[in-house]
């Protein structure tokens, strides 16, 4: 039962985290360019290998509307492959600043090598560099995971159902997995596990019809508390 259960979730390892680069920048002539890019630093090594893998997007490319006229928003990220470990005994902010624009360098590299002048092209006060230590802040994710590390081939992603009687998971811990579409799955493989299709629809259509309609929601709140 429970003990079964927690005994499988602590066996799940984390994978490392994810350094980021956030930047606002000037767009003109970067109109050919591909909303997402990969950049693989050493193909003889695994692409898990610290800083060997980057992942650059920009979303801007693809819905206008994302960035002011003549700009794009740019994310270039460690996917996954940053160790934690070596934040967690720096001693002052400095120390720690100084760490976090070091390991971000190779960000900045493999973005000039997609951008050459991106440097010149950065808006000031638009130019954010987070470290695992922000990943595990503002996420709330232990040590800054990327997620959770179920190897391809070796293990699987769990379903909803677990050994604790009425009690579901969802999440990037569970089938199919890590990023927000596959979290969102999830979360529906677990609604599907309740309710079958046939009550999904019909509650859908309930909702449509207006028959579960909360007009409280629309009132003021000096209303709504009345």
């Amino acid at each position: 039962g429970s003990r079964a259960f927690v005994a499988m979730a602590d066996g799940i390892e984390p994978t490392r985290s994810i350094s980021h680069l956030h930047l606002g920048i000037r767009g003109e002539g970067l109109e050919e360019l591909e909303p997402h890019q990969v950049i693989v630093n050493d193909w003889s090594k695994p692409i898990d290998d610290p800083q060997n893998l980057i992942v650059i997007s920009i979303p801007s490319l693809l819905d206008p509307e994302a960035a002011p006229k003549g700009h794009h928003v740019v994310h270039a990220y460690l996917a996954g492959n940053e160790p934690y470990d070596m934040y967690e005994n720096v001693a002052s902010k400095e120390e720690y600043e100084n760490l976090k624009h070091k390991r971000t360098e190779v960000l900045w590299e493999a973005l000039e090598r997609v951008i050459p002048d991106i440097k010149d092209r950065v808006i000031p006060g638009v130019n954010m560099t987070a470290s695992p230590v922000t990943h595990a802040r503002y996420l709330r994710r232990y040590k800054g995971a990327y997620g959770p590390d179920i190897p391809a081939g070796r293990k699987s992603f769990p379903g909803p159902n677990t050994q604790v009687e009425g009690f579901l998971r969802c999440g990037d811990s569970c089938f199919p997995g890590v990023g927000v579409p596959a979290v969102a799955a999830s979360g529906i493989n677990a609604a599907n596990s309740i309710a079958d299709i046939a009550q999904h629809l019909a509650l859908l259509q309930e909702l449509r019809d207006g028959n579960v309609y909360d007009d409280s929601l629309t009132k003021p709140a000096e209303q709504a508390a009345v």
